[in-house]
């Protein structure tokens, strides 16, 4: 397969001591790491739920997610906020932002599981994957996160006031 050129920006990631890319359209925002609601019994991959404005944002640990070896440990940690659907990716750092034209090489079909890894970069002599943000999880993933989540969003629910509540 011969190599195409990256057809957009994409974002430039550390995760568990390899680096990964996501095209820029599908990143929302960067966040400092926040505190998580981590309620026991949660799947490796899920480090917790992120509070956005009264909603639960599922955060998954991109690393543990992938398999990857842990990396060095950051203090300052980044939350990937997606922009399709609602779901965040917790990385040891955002790095920089990578200019579209990029040599890409091309993954093999079936080389990745679900296709997640579309093609890989070469960045200051390491090797970035580039990753389909749609192709994160698999279908049954996809469900057991979509219980899980609606589970958390039940639980901030309980604590919502009624809008004519007075304080006691």
């Amino acid at each position: 397969m011969t190599a195409t050129a990256l057809p957009g920006p994409a974002v430039l990631l550390a995760a568990g001591g390899a680096a990964f890319a996501l095209p820029h359209a599908a990143v929302r925002a960067l966040l400092p790491l926040p505190r998580l609601d981590a309620p026991p019994g949660l799947p490796p991959p899920l480090a917790g739920f992120l509070n956005l404005g009264g909603e639960a944002v599922p955060v998954l640990d991109l690393a543990r997610l992938l398999d990857a070896a842990p990396g060095a440990p950051h203090p300052y940690r980044h939350l990937v906020l997606l922009a399709e659907g609602r779901l965040a990716l917790l990385v040891d750092r955002a790095l920089d932002v990578l200019p579209a034209g990029l040599p890409l090489r091309p993954v093999e079909p079936g080389r990745s599981l679900n296709g997640l890894v579309t093609g890989a970069l070469e960045v200051e002599g390491v090797t970035a994957h580039l990753l389909d943000p749609g192709r994160l999880l698999l279908a049954e993933e996809e469900a057991v996160l979509a219980a899980l989540t609606e589970r958390a969003r039940a639980r901030l629910a309980r604590w919502d006031a009624p809008p004519d509540a007075a304080p006691p």
